[in-house]
């Protein structure tokens, strides 16, 4: 692949729109009752468009799956993951991505986040000059699974395997270094992998292997809900559940490079937003309950669990 051409663009456009497809069926199937699907197409003035679709139901309380494509000709900084505005070129550029995030209503089912993109820099005749992928996936509990967490890096490492067994324990480090709230001093989660400016032999192989995490990543966590959606919970179940959602929010909005390139890049801010928590709080001063279960949760998130698998 040498020229992003619009038969190749269109081609990689769809299959990151299977991507899409796949997980959207896939949480749908999840919810007994009340399942809804909204789908919204919305273009770029500045080039470029995408696909977002909102799900509810009775298990999935609310979940966001986006499919973007971005053309420009400023590649934003957030791109490469670097802080440093004076190392990046302007570069005209083209990204596709597929951005999932679901938050579950059963306070034992935990929070997962997905996502997997390819960006490729062009020169003026749409001739690709370089380009990596990225993405990953990561789960966040709110209370502790050993099963779960076990299960979590397995099916990531095996996934991994197939294509690099050196990948598994590379990925897995970078997800726990990057899903770090540095102002909590806690992960925000049990990890999982990710990866970013990354290149595997080729941009087929490559997005083979973007494929197949997306595949893994909606197996594991289907099946992860599936035994924990009919669990009792109580109202203190609930109110913790809300409170340590608020995490994800912190780390979105402060940390994730995906919604600054979405804001950088213009894209379109009710998109980006969606993936945050149908609801949230901040409870002021902390109760004591609150205090009791958070202490126990951070033991068990704080584990390097990828040095477990």
């Amino acid at each position: 692949m040498n020229k992003l051409d619009k038969p190749t663009l269109k081609l990689l456009e769809k299959k990151f729109l299977n991507i899409q497809k796949n997980i959207e069926e896939n949480l749908l199937n999840l919810n007994a009752k009340d399942s809804t699907s909204i789908k919204e197409n919305w273009k770029r003035k500045e080039g470029g468009g995408g696909k977002s679709i909102s799900i509810s139901g009775d298990v999935i309380e609310k979940a966001a799956a986006n499919f973007s494509t971005i053309s420009g000709n400023n590649l934003p900084t957030s791109s490469s993951g670097s802080n440093n505005k004076s190392t990046i070129k302007k570069s005209k550029f083209h990204a596709i991505g597929v951005s999932v995030i679901s938050h579950p209503s059963n306070p034992f089912s935990p929070t997962s986040h997905m996502n997997v993109r390819i960006f490729m820099e062009l020169d003026k005749n749409n001739f690709i000059k370089n380009w990596w992928v990225g993405g990953g996936y990561d789960l966040t509990p709110f209370f502790e699974s050993k099963k779960d967490a076990f299960f979590w890096h397995q099916a990531a490492k095996n996934t991994l395997d197939s294509y690099n067994k050196k990948y598994y324990k590379k990925f897995a480090q970078t997800c726990d270094e990057y899903f770090f709230l540095p102002h909590r001093k806690e992960q925000r989660g049990i990890g999982g992998i990710f990866f970013d400016q990354f290149q595997h032999k080729d941009i087929d192989s490559s997005i083979n292997l973007l494929n197949d995490v997306a595949e893994s990543y909606i197996e594991a966590y289907k099946k992860i809900v599936e035994r924990s959606k009919n669990k009792r919970f109580s109202k203190l179940d609930k109110d913790f559940q809300l409170y340590r959602r608020g995490r994800y929010v912190e780390f979105n909005l402060l940390f994730d490079r995906g919604t600054k390139f979405g804001i950088e890049s213009n894209g379109r801010t009710e998109s980006i937003l969606a993936s945050l928590p149908p609801k949230v709080e901040w409870p002021y001063p902390k109760s004591k309950h609150i205090i009791k279960r958070e202490k126990k949760l951070l033991q068990f998130i704080n584990k390097k669990w990828n040095e477990r698998t």
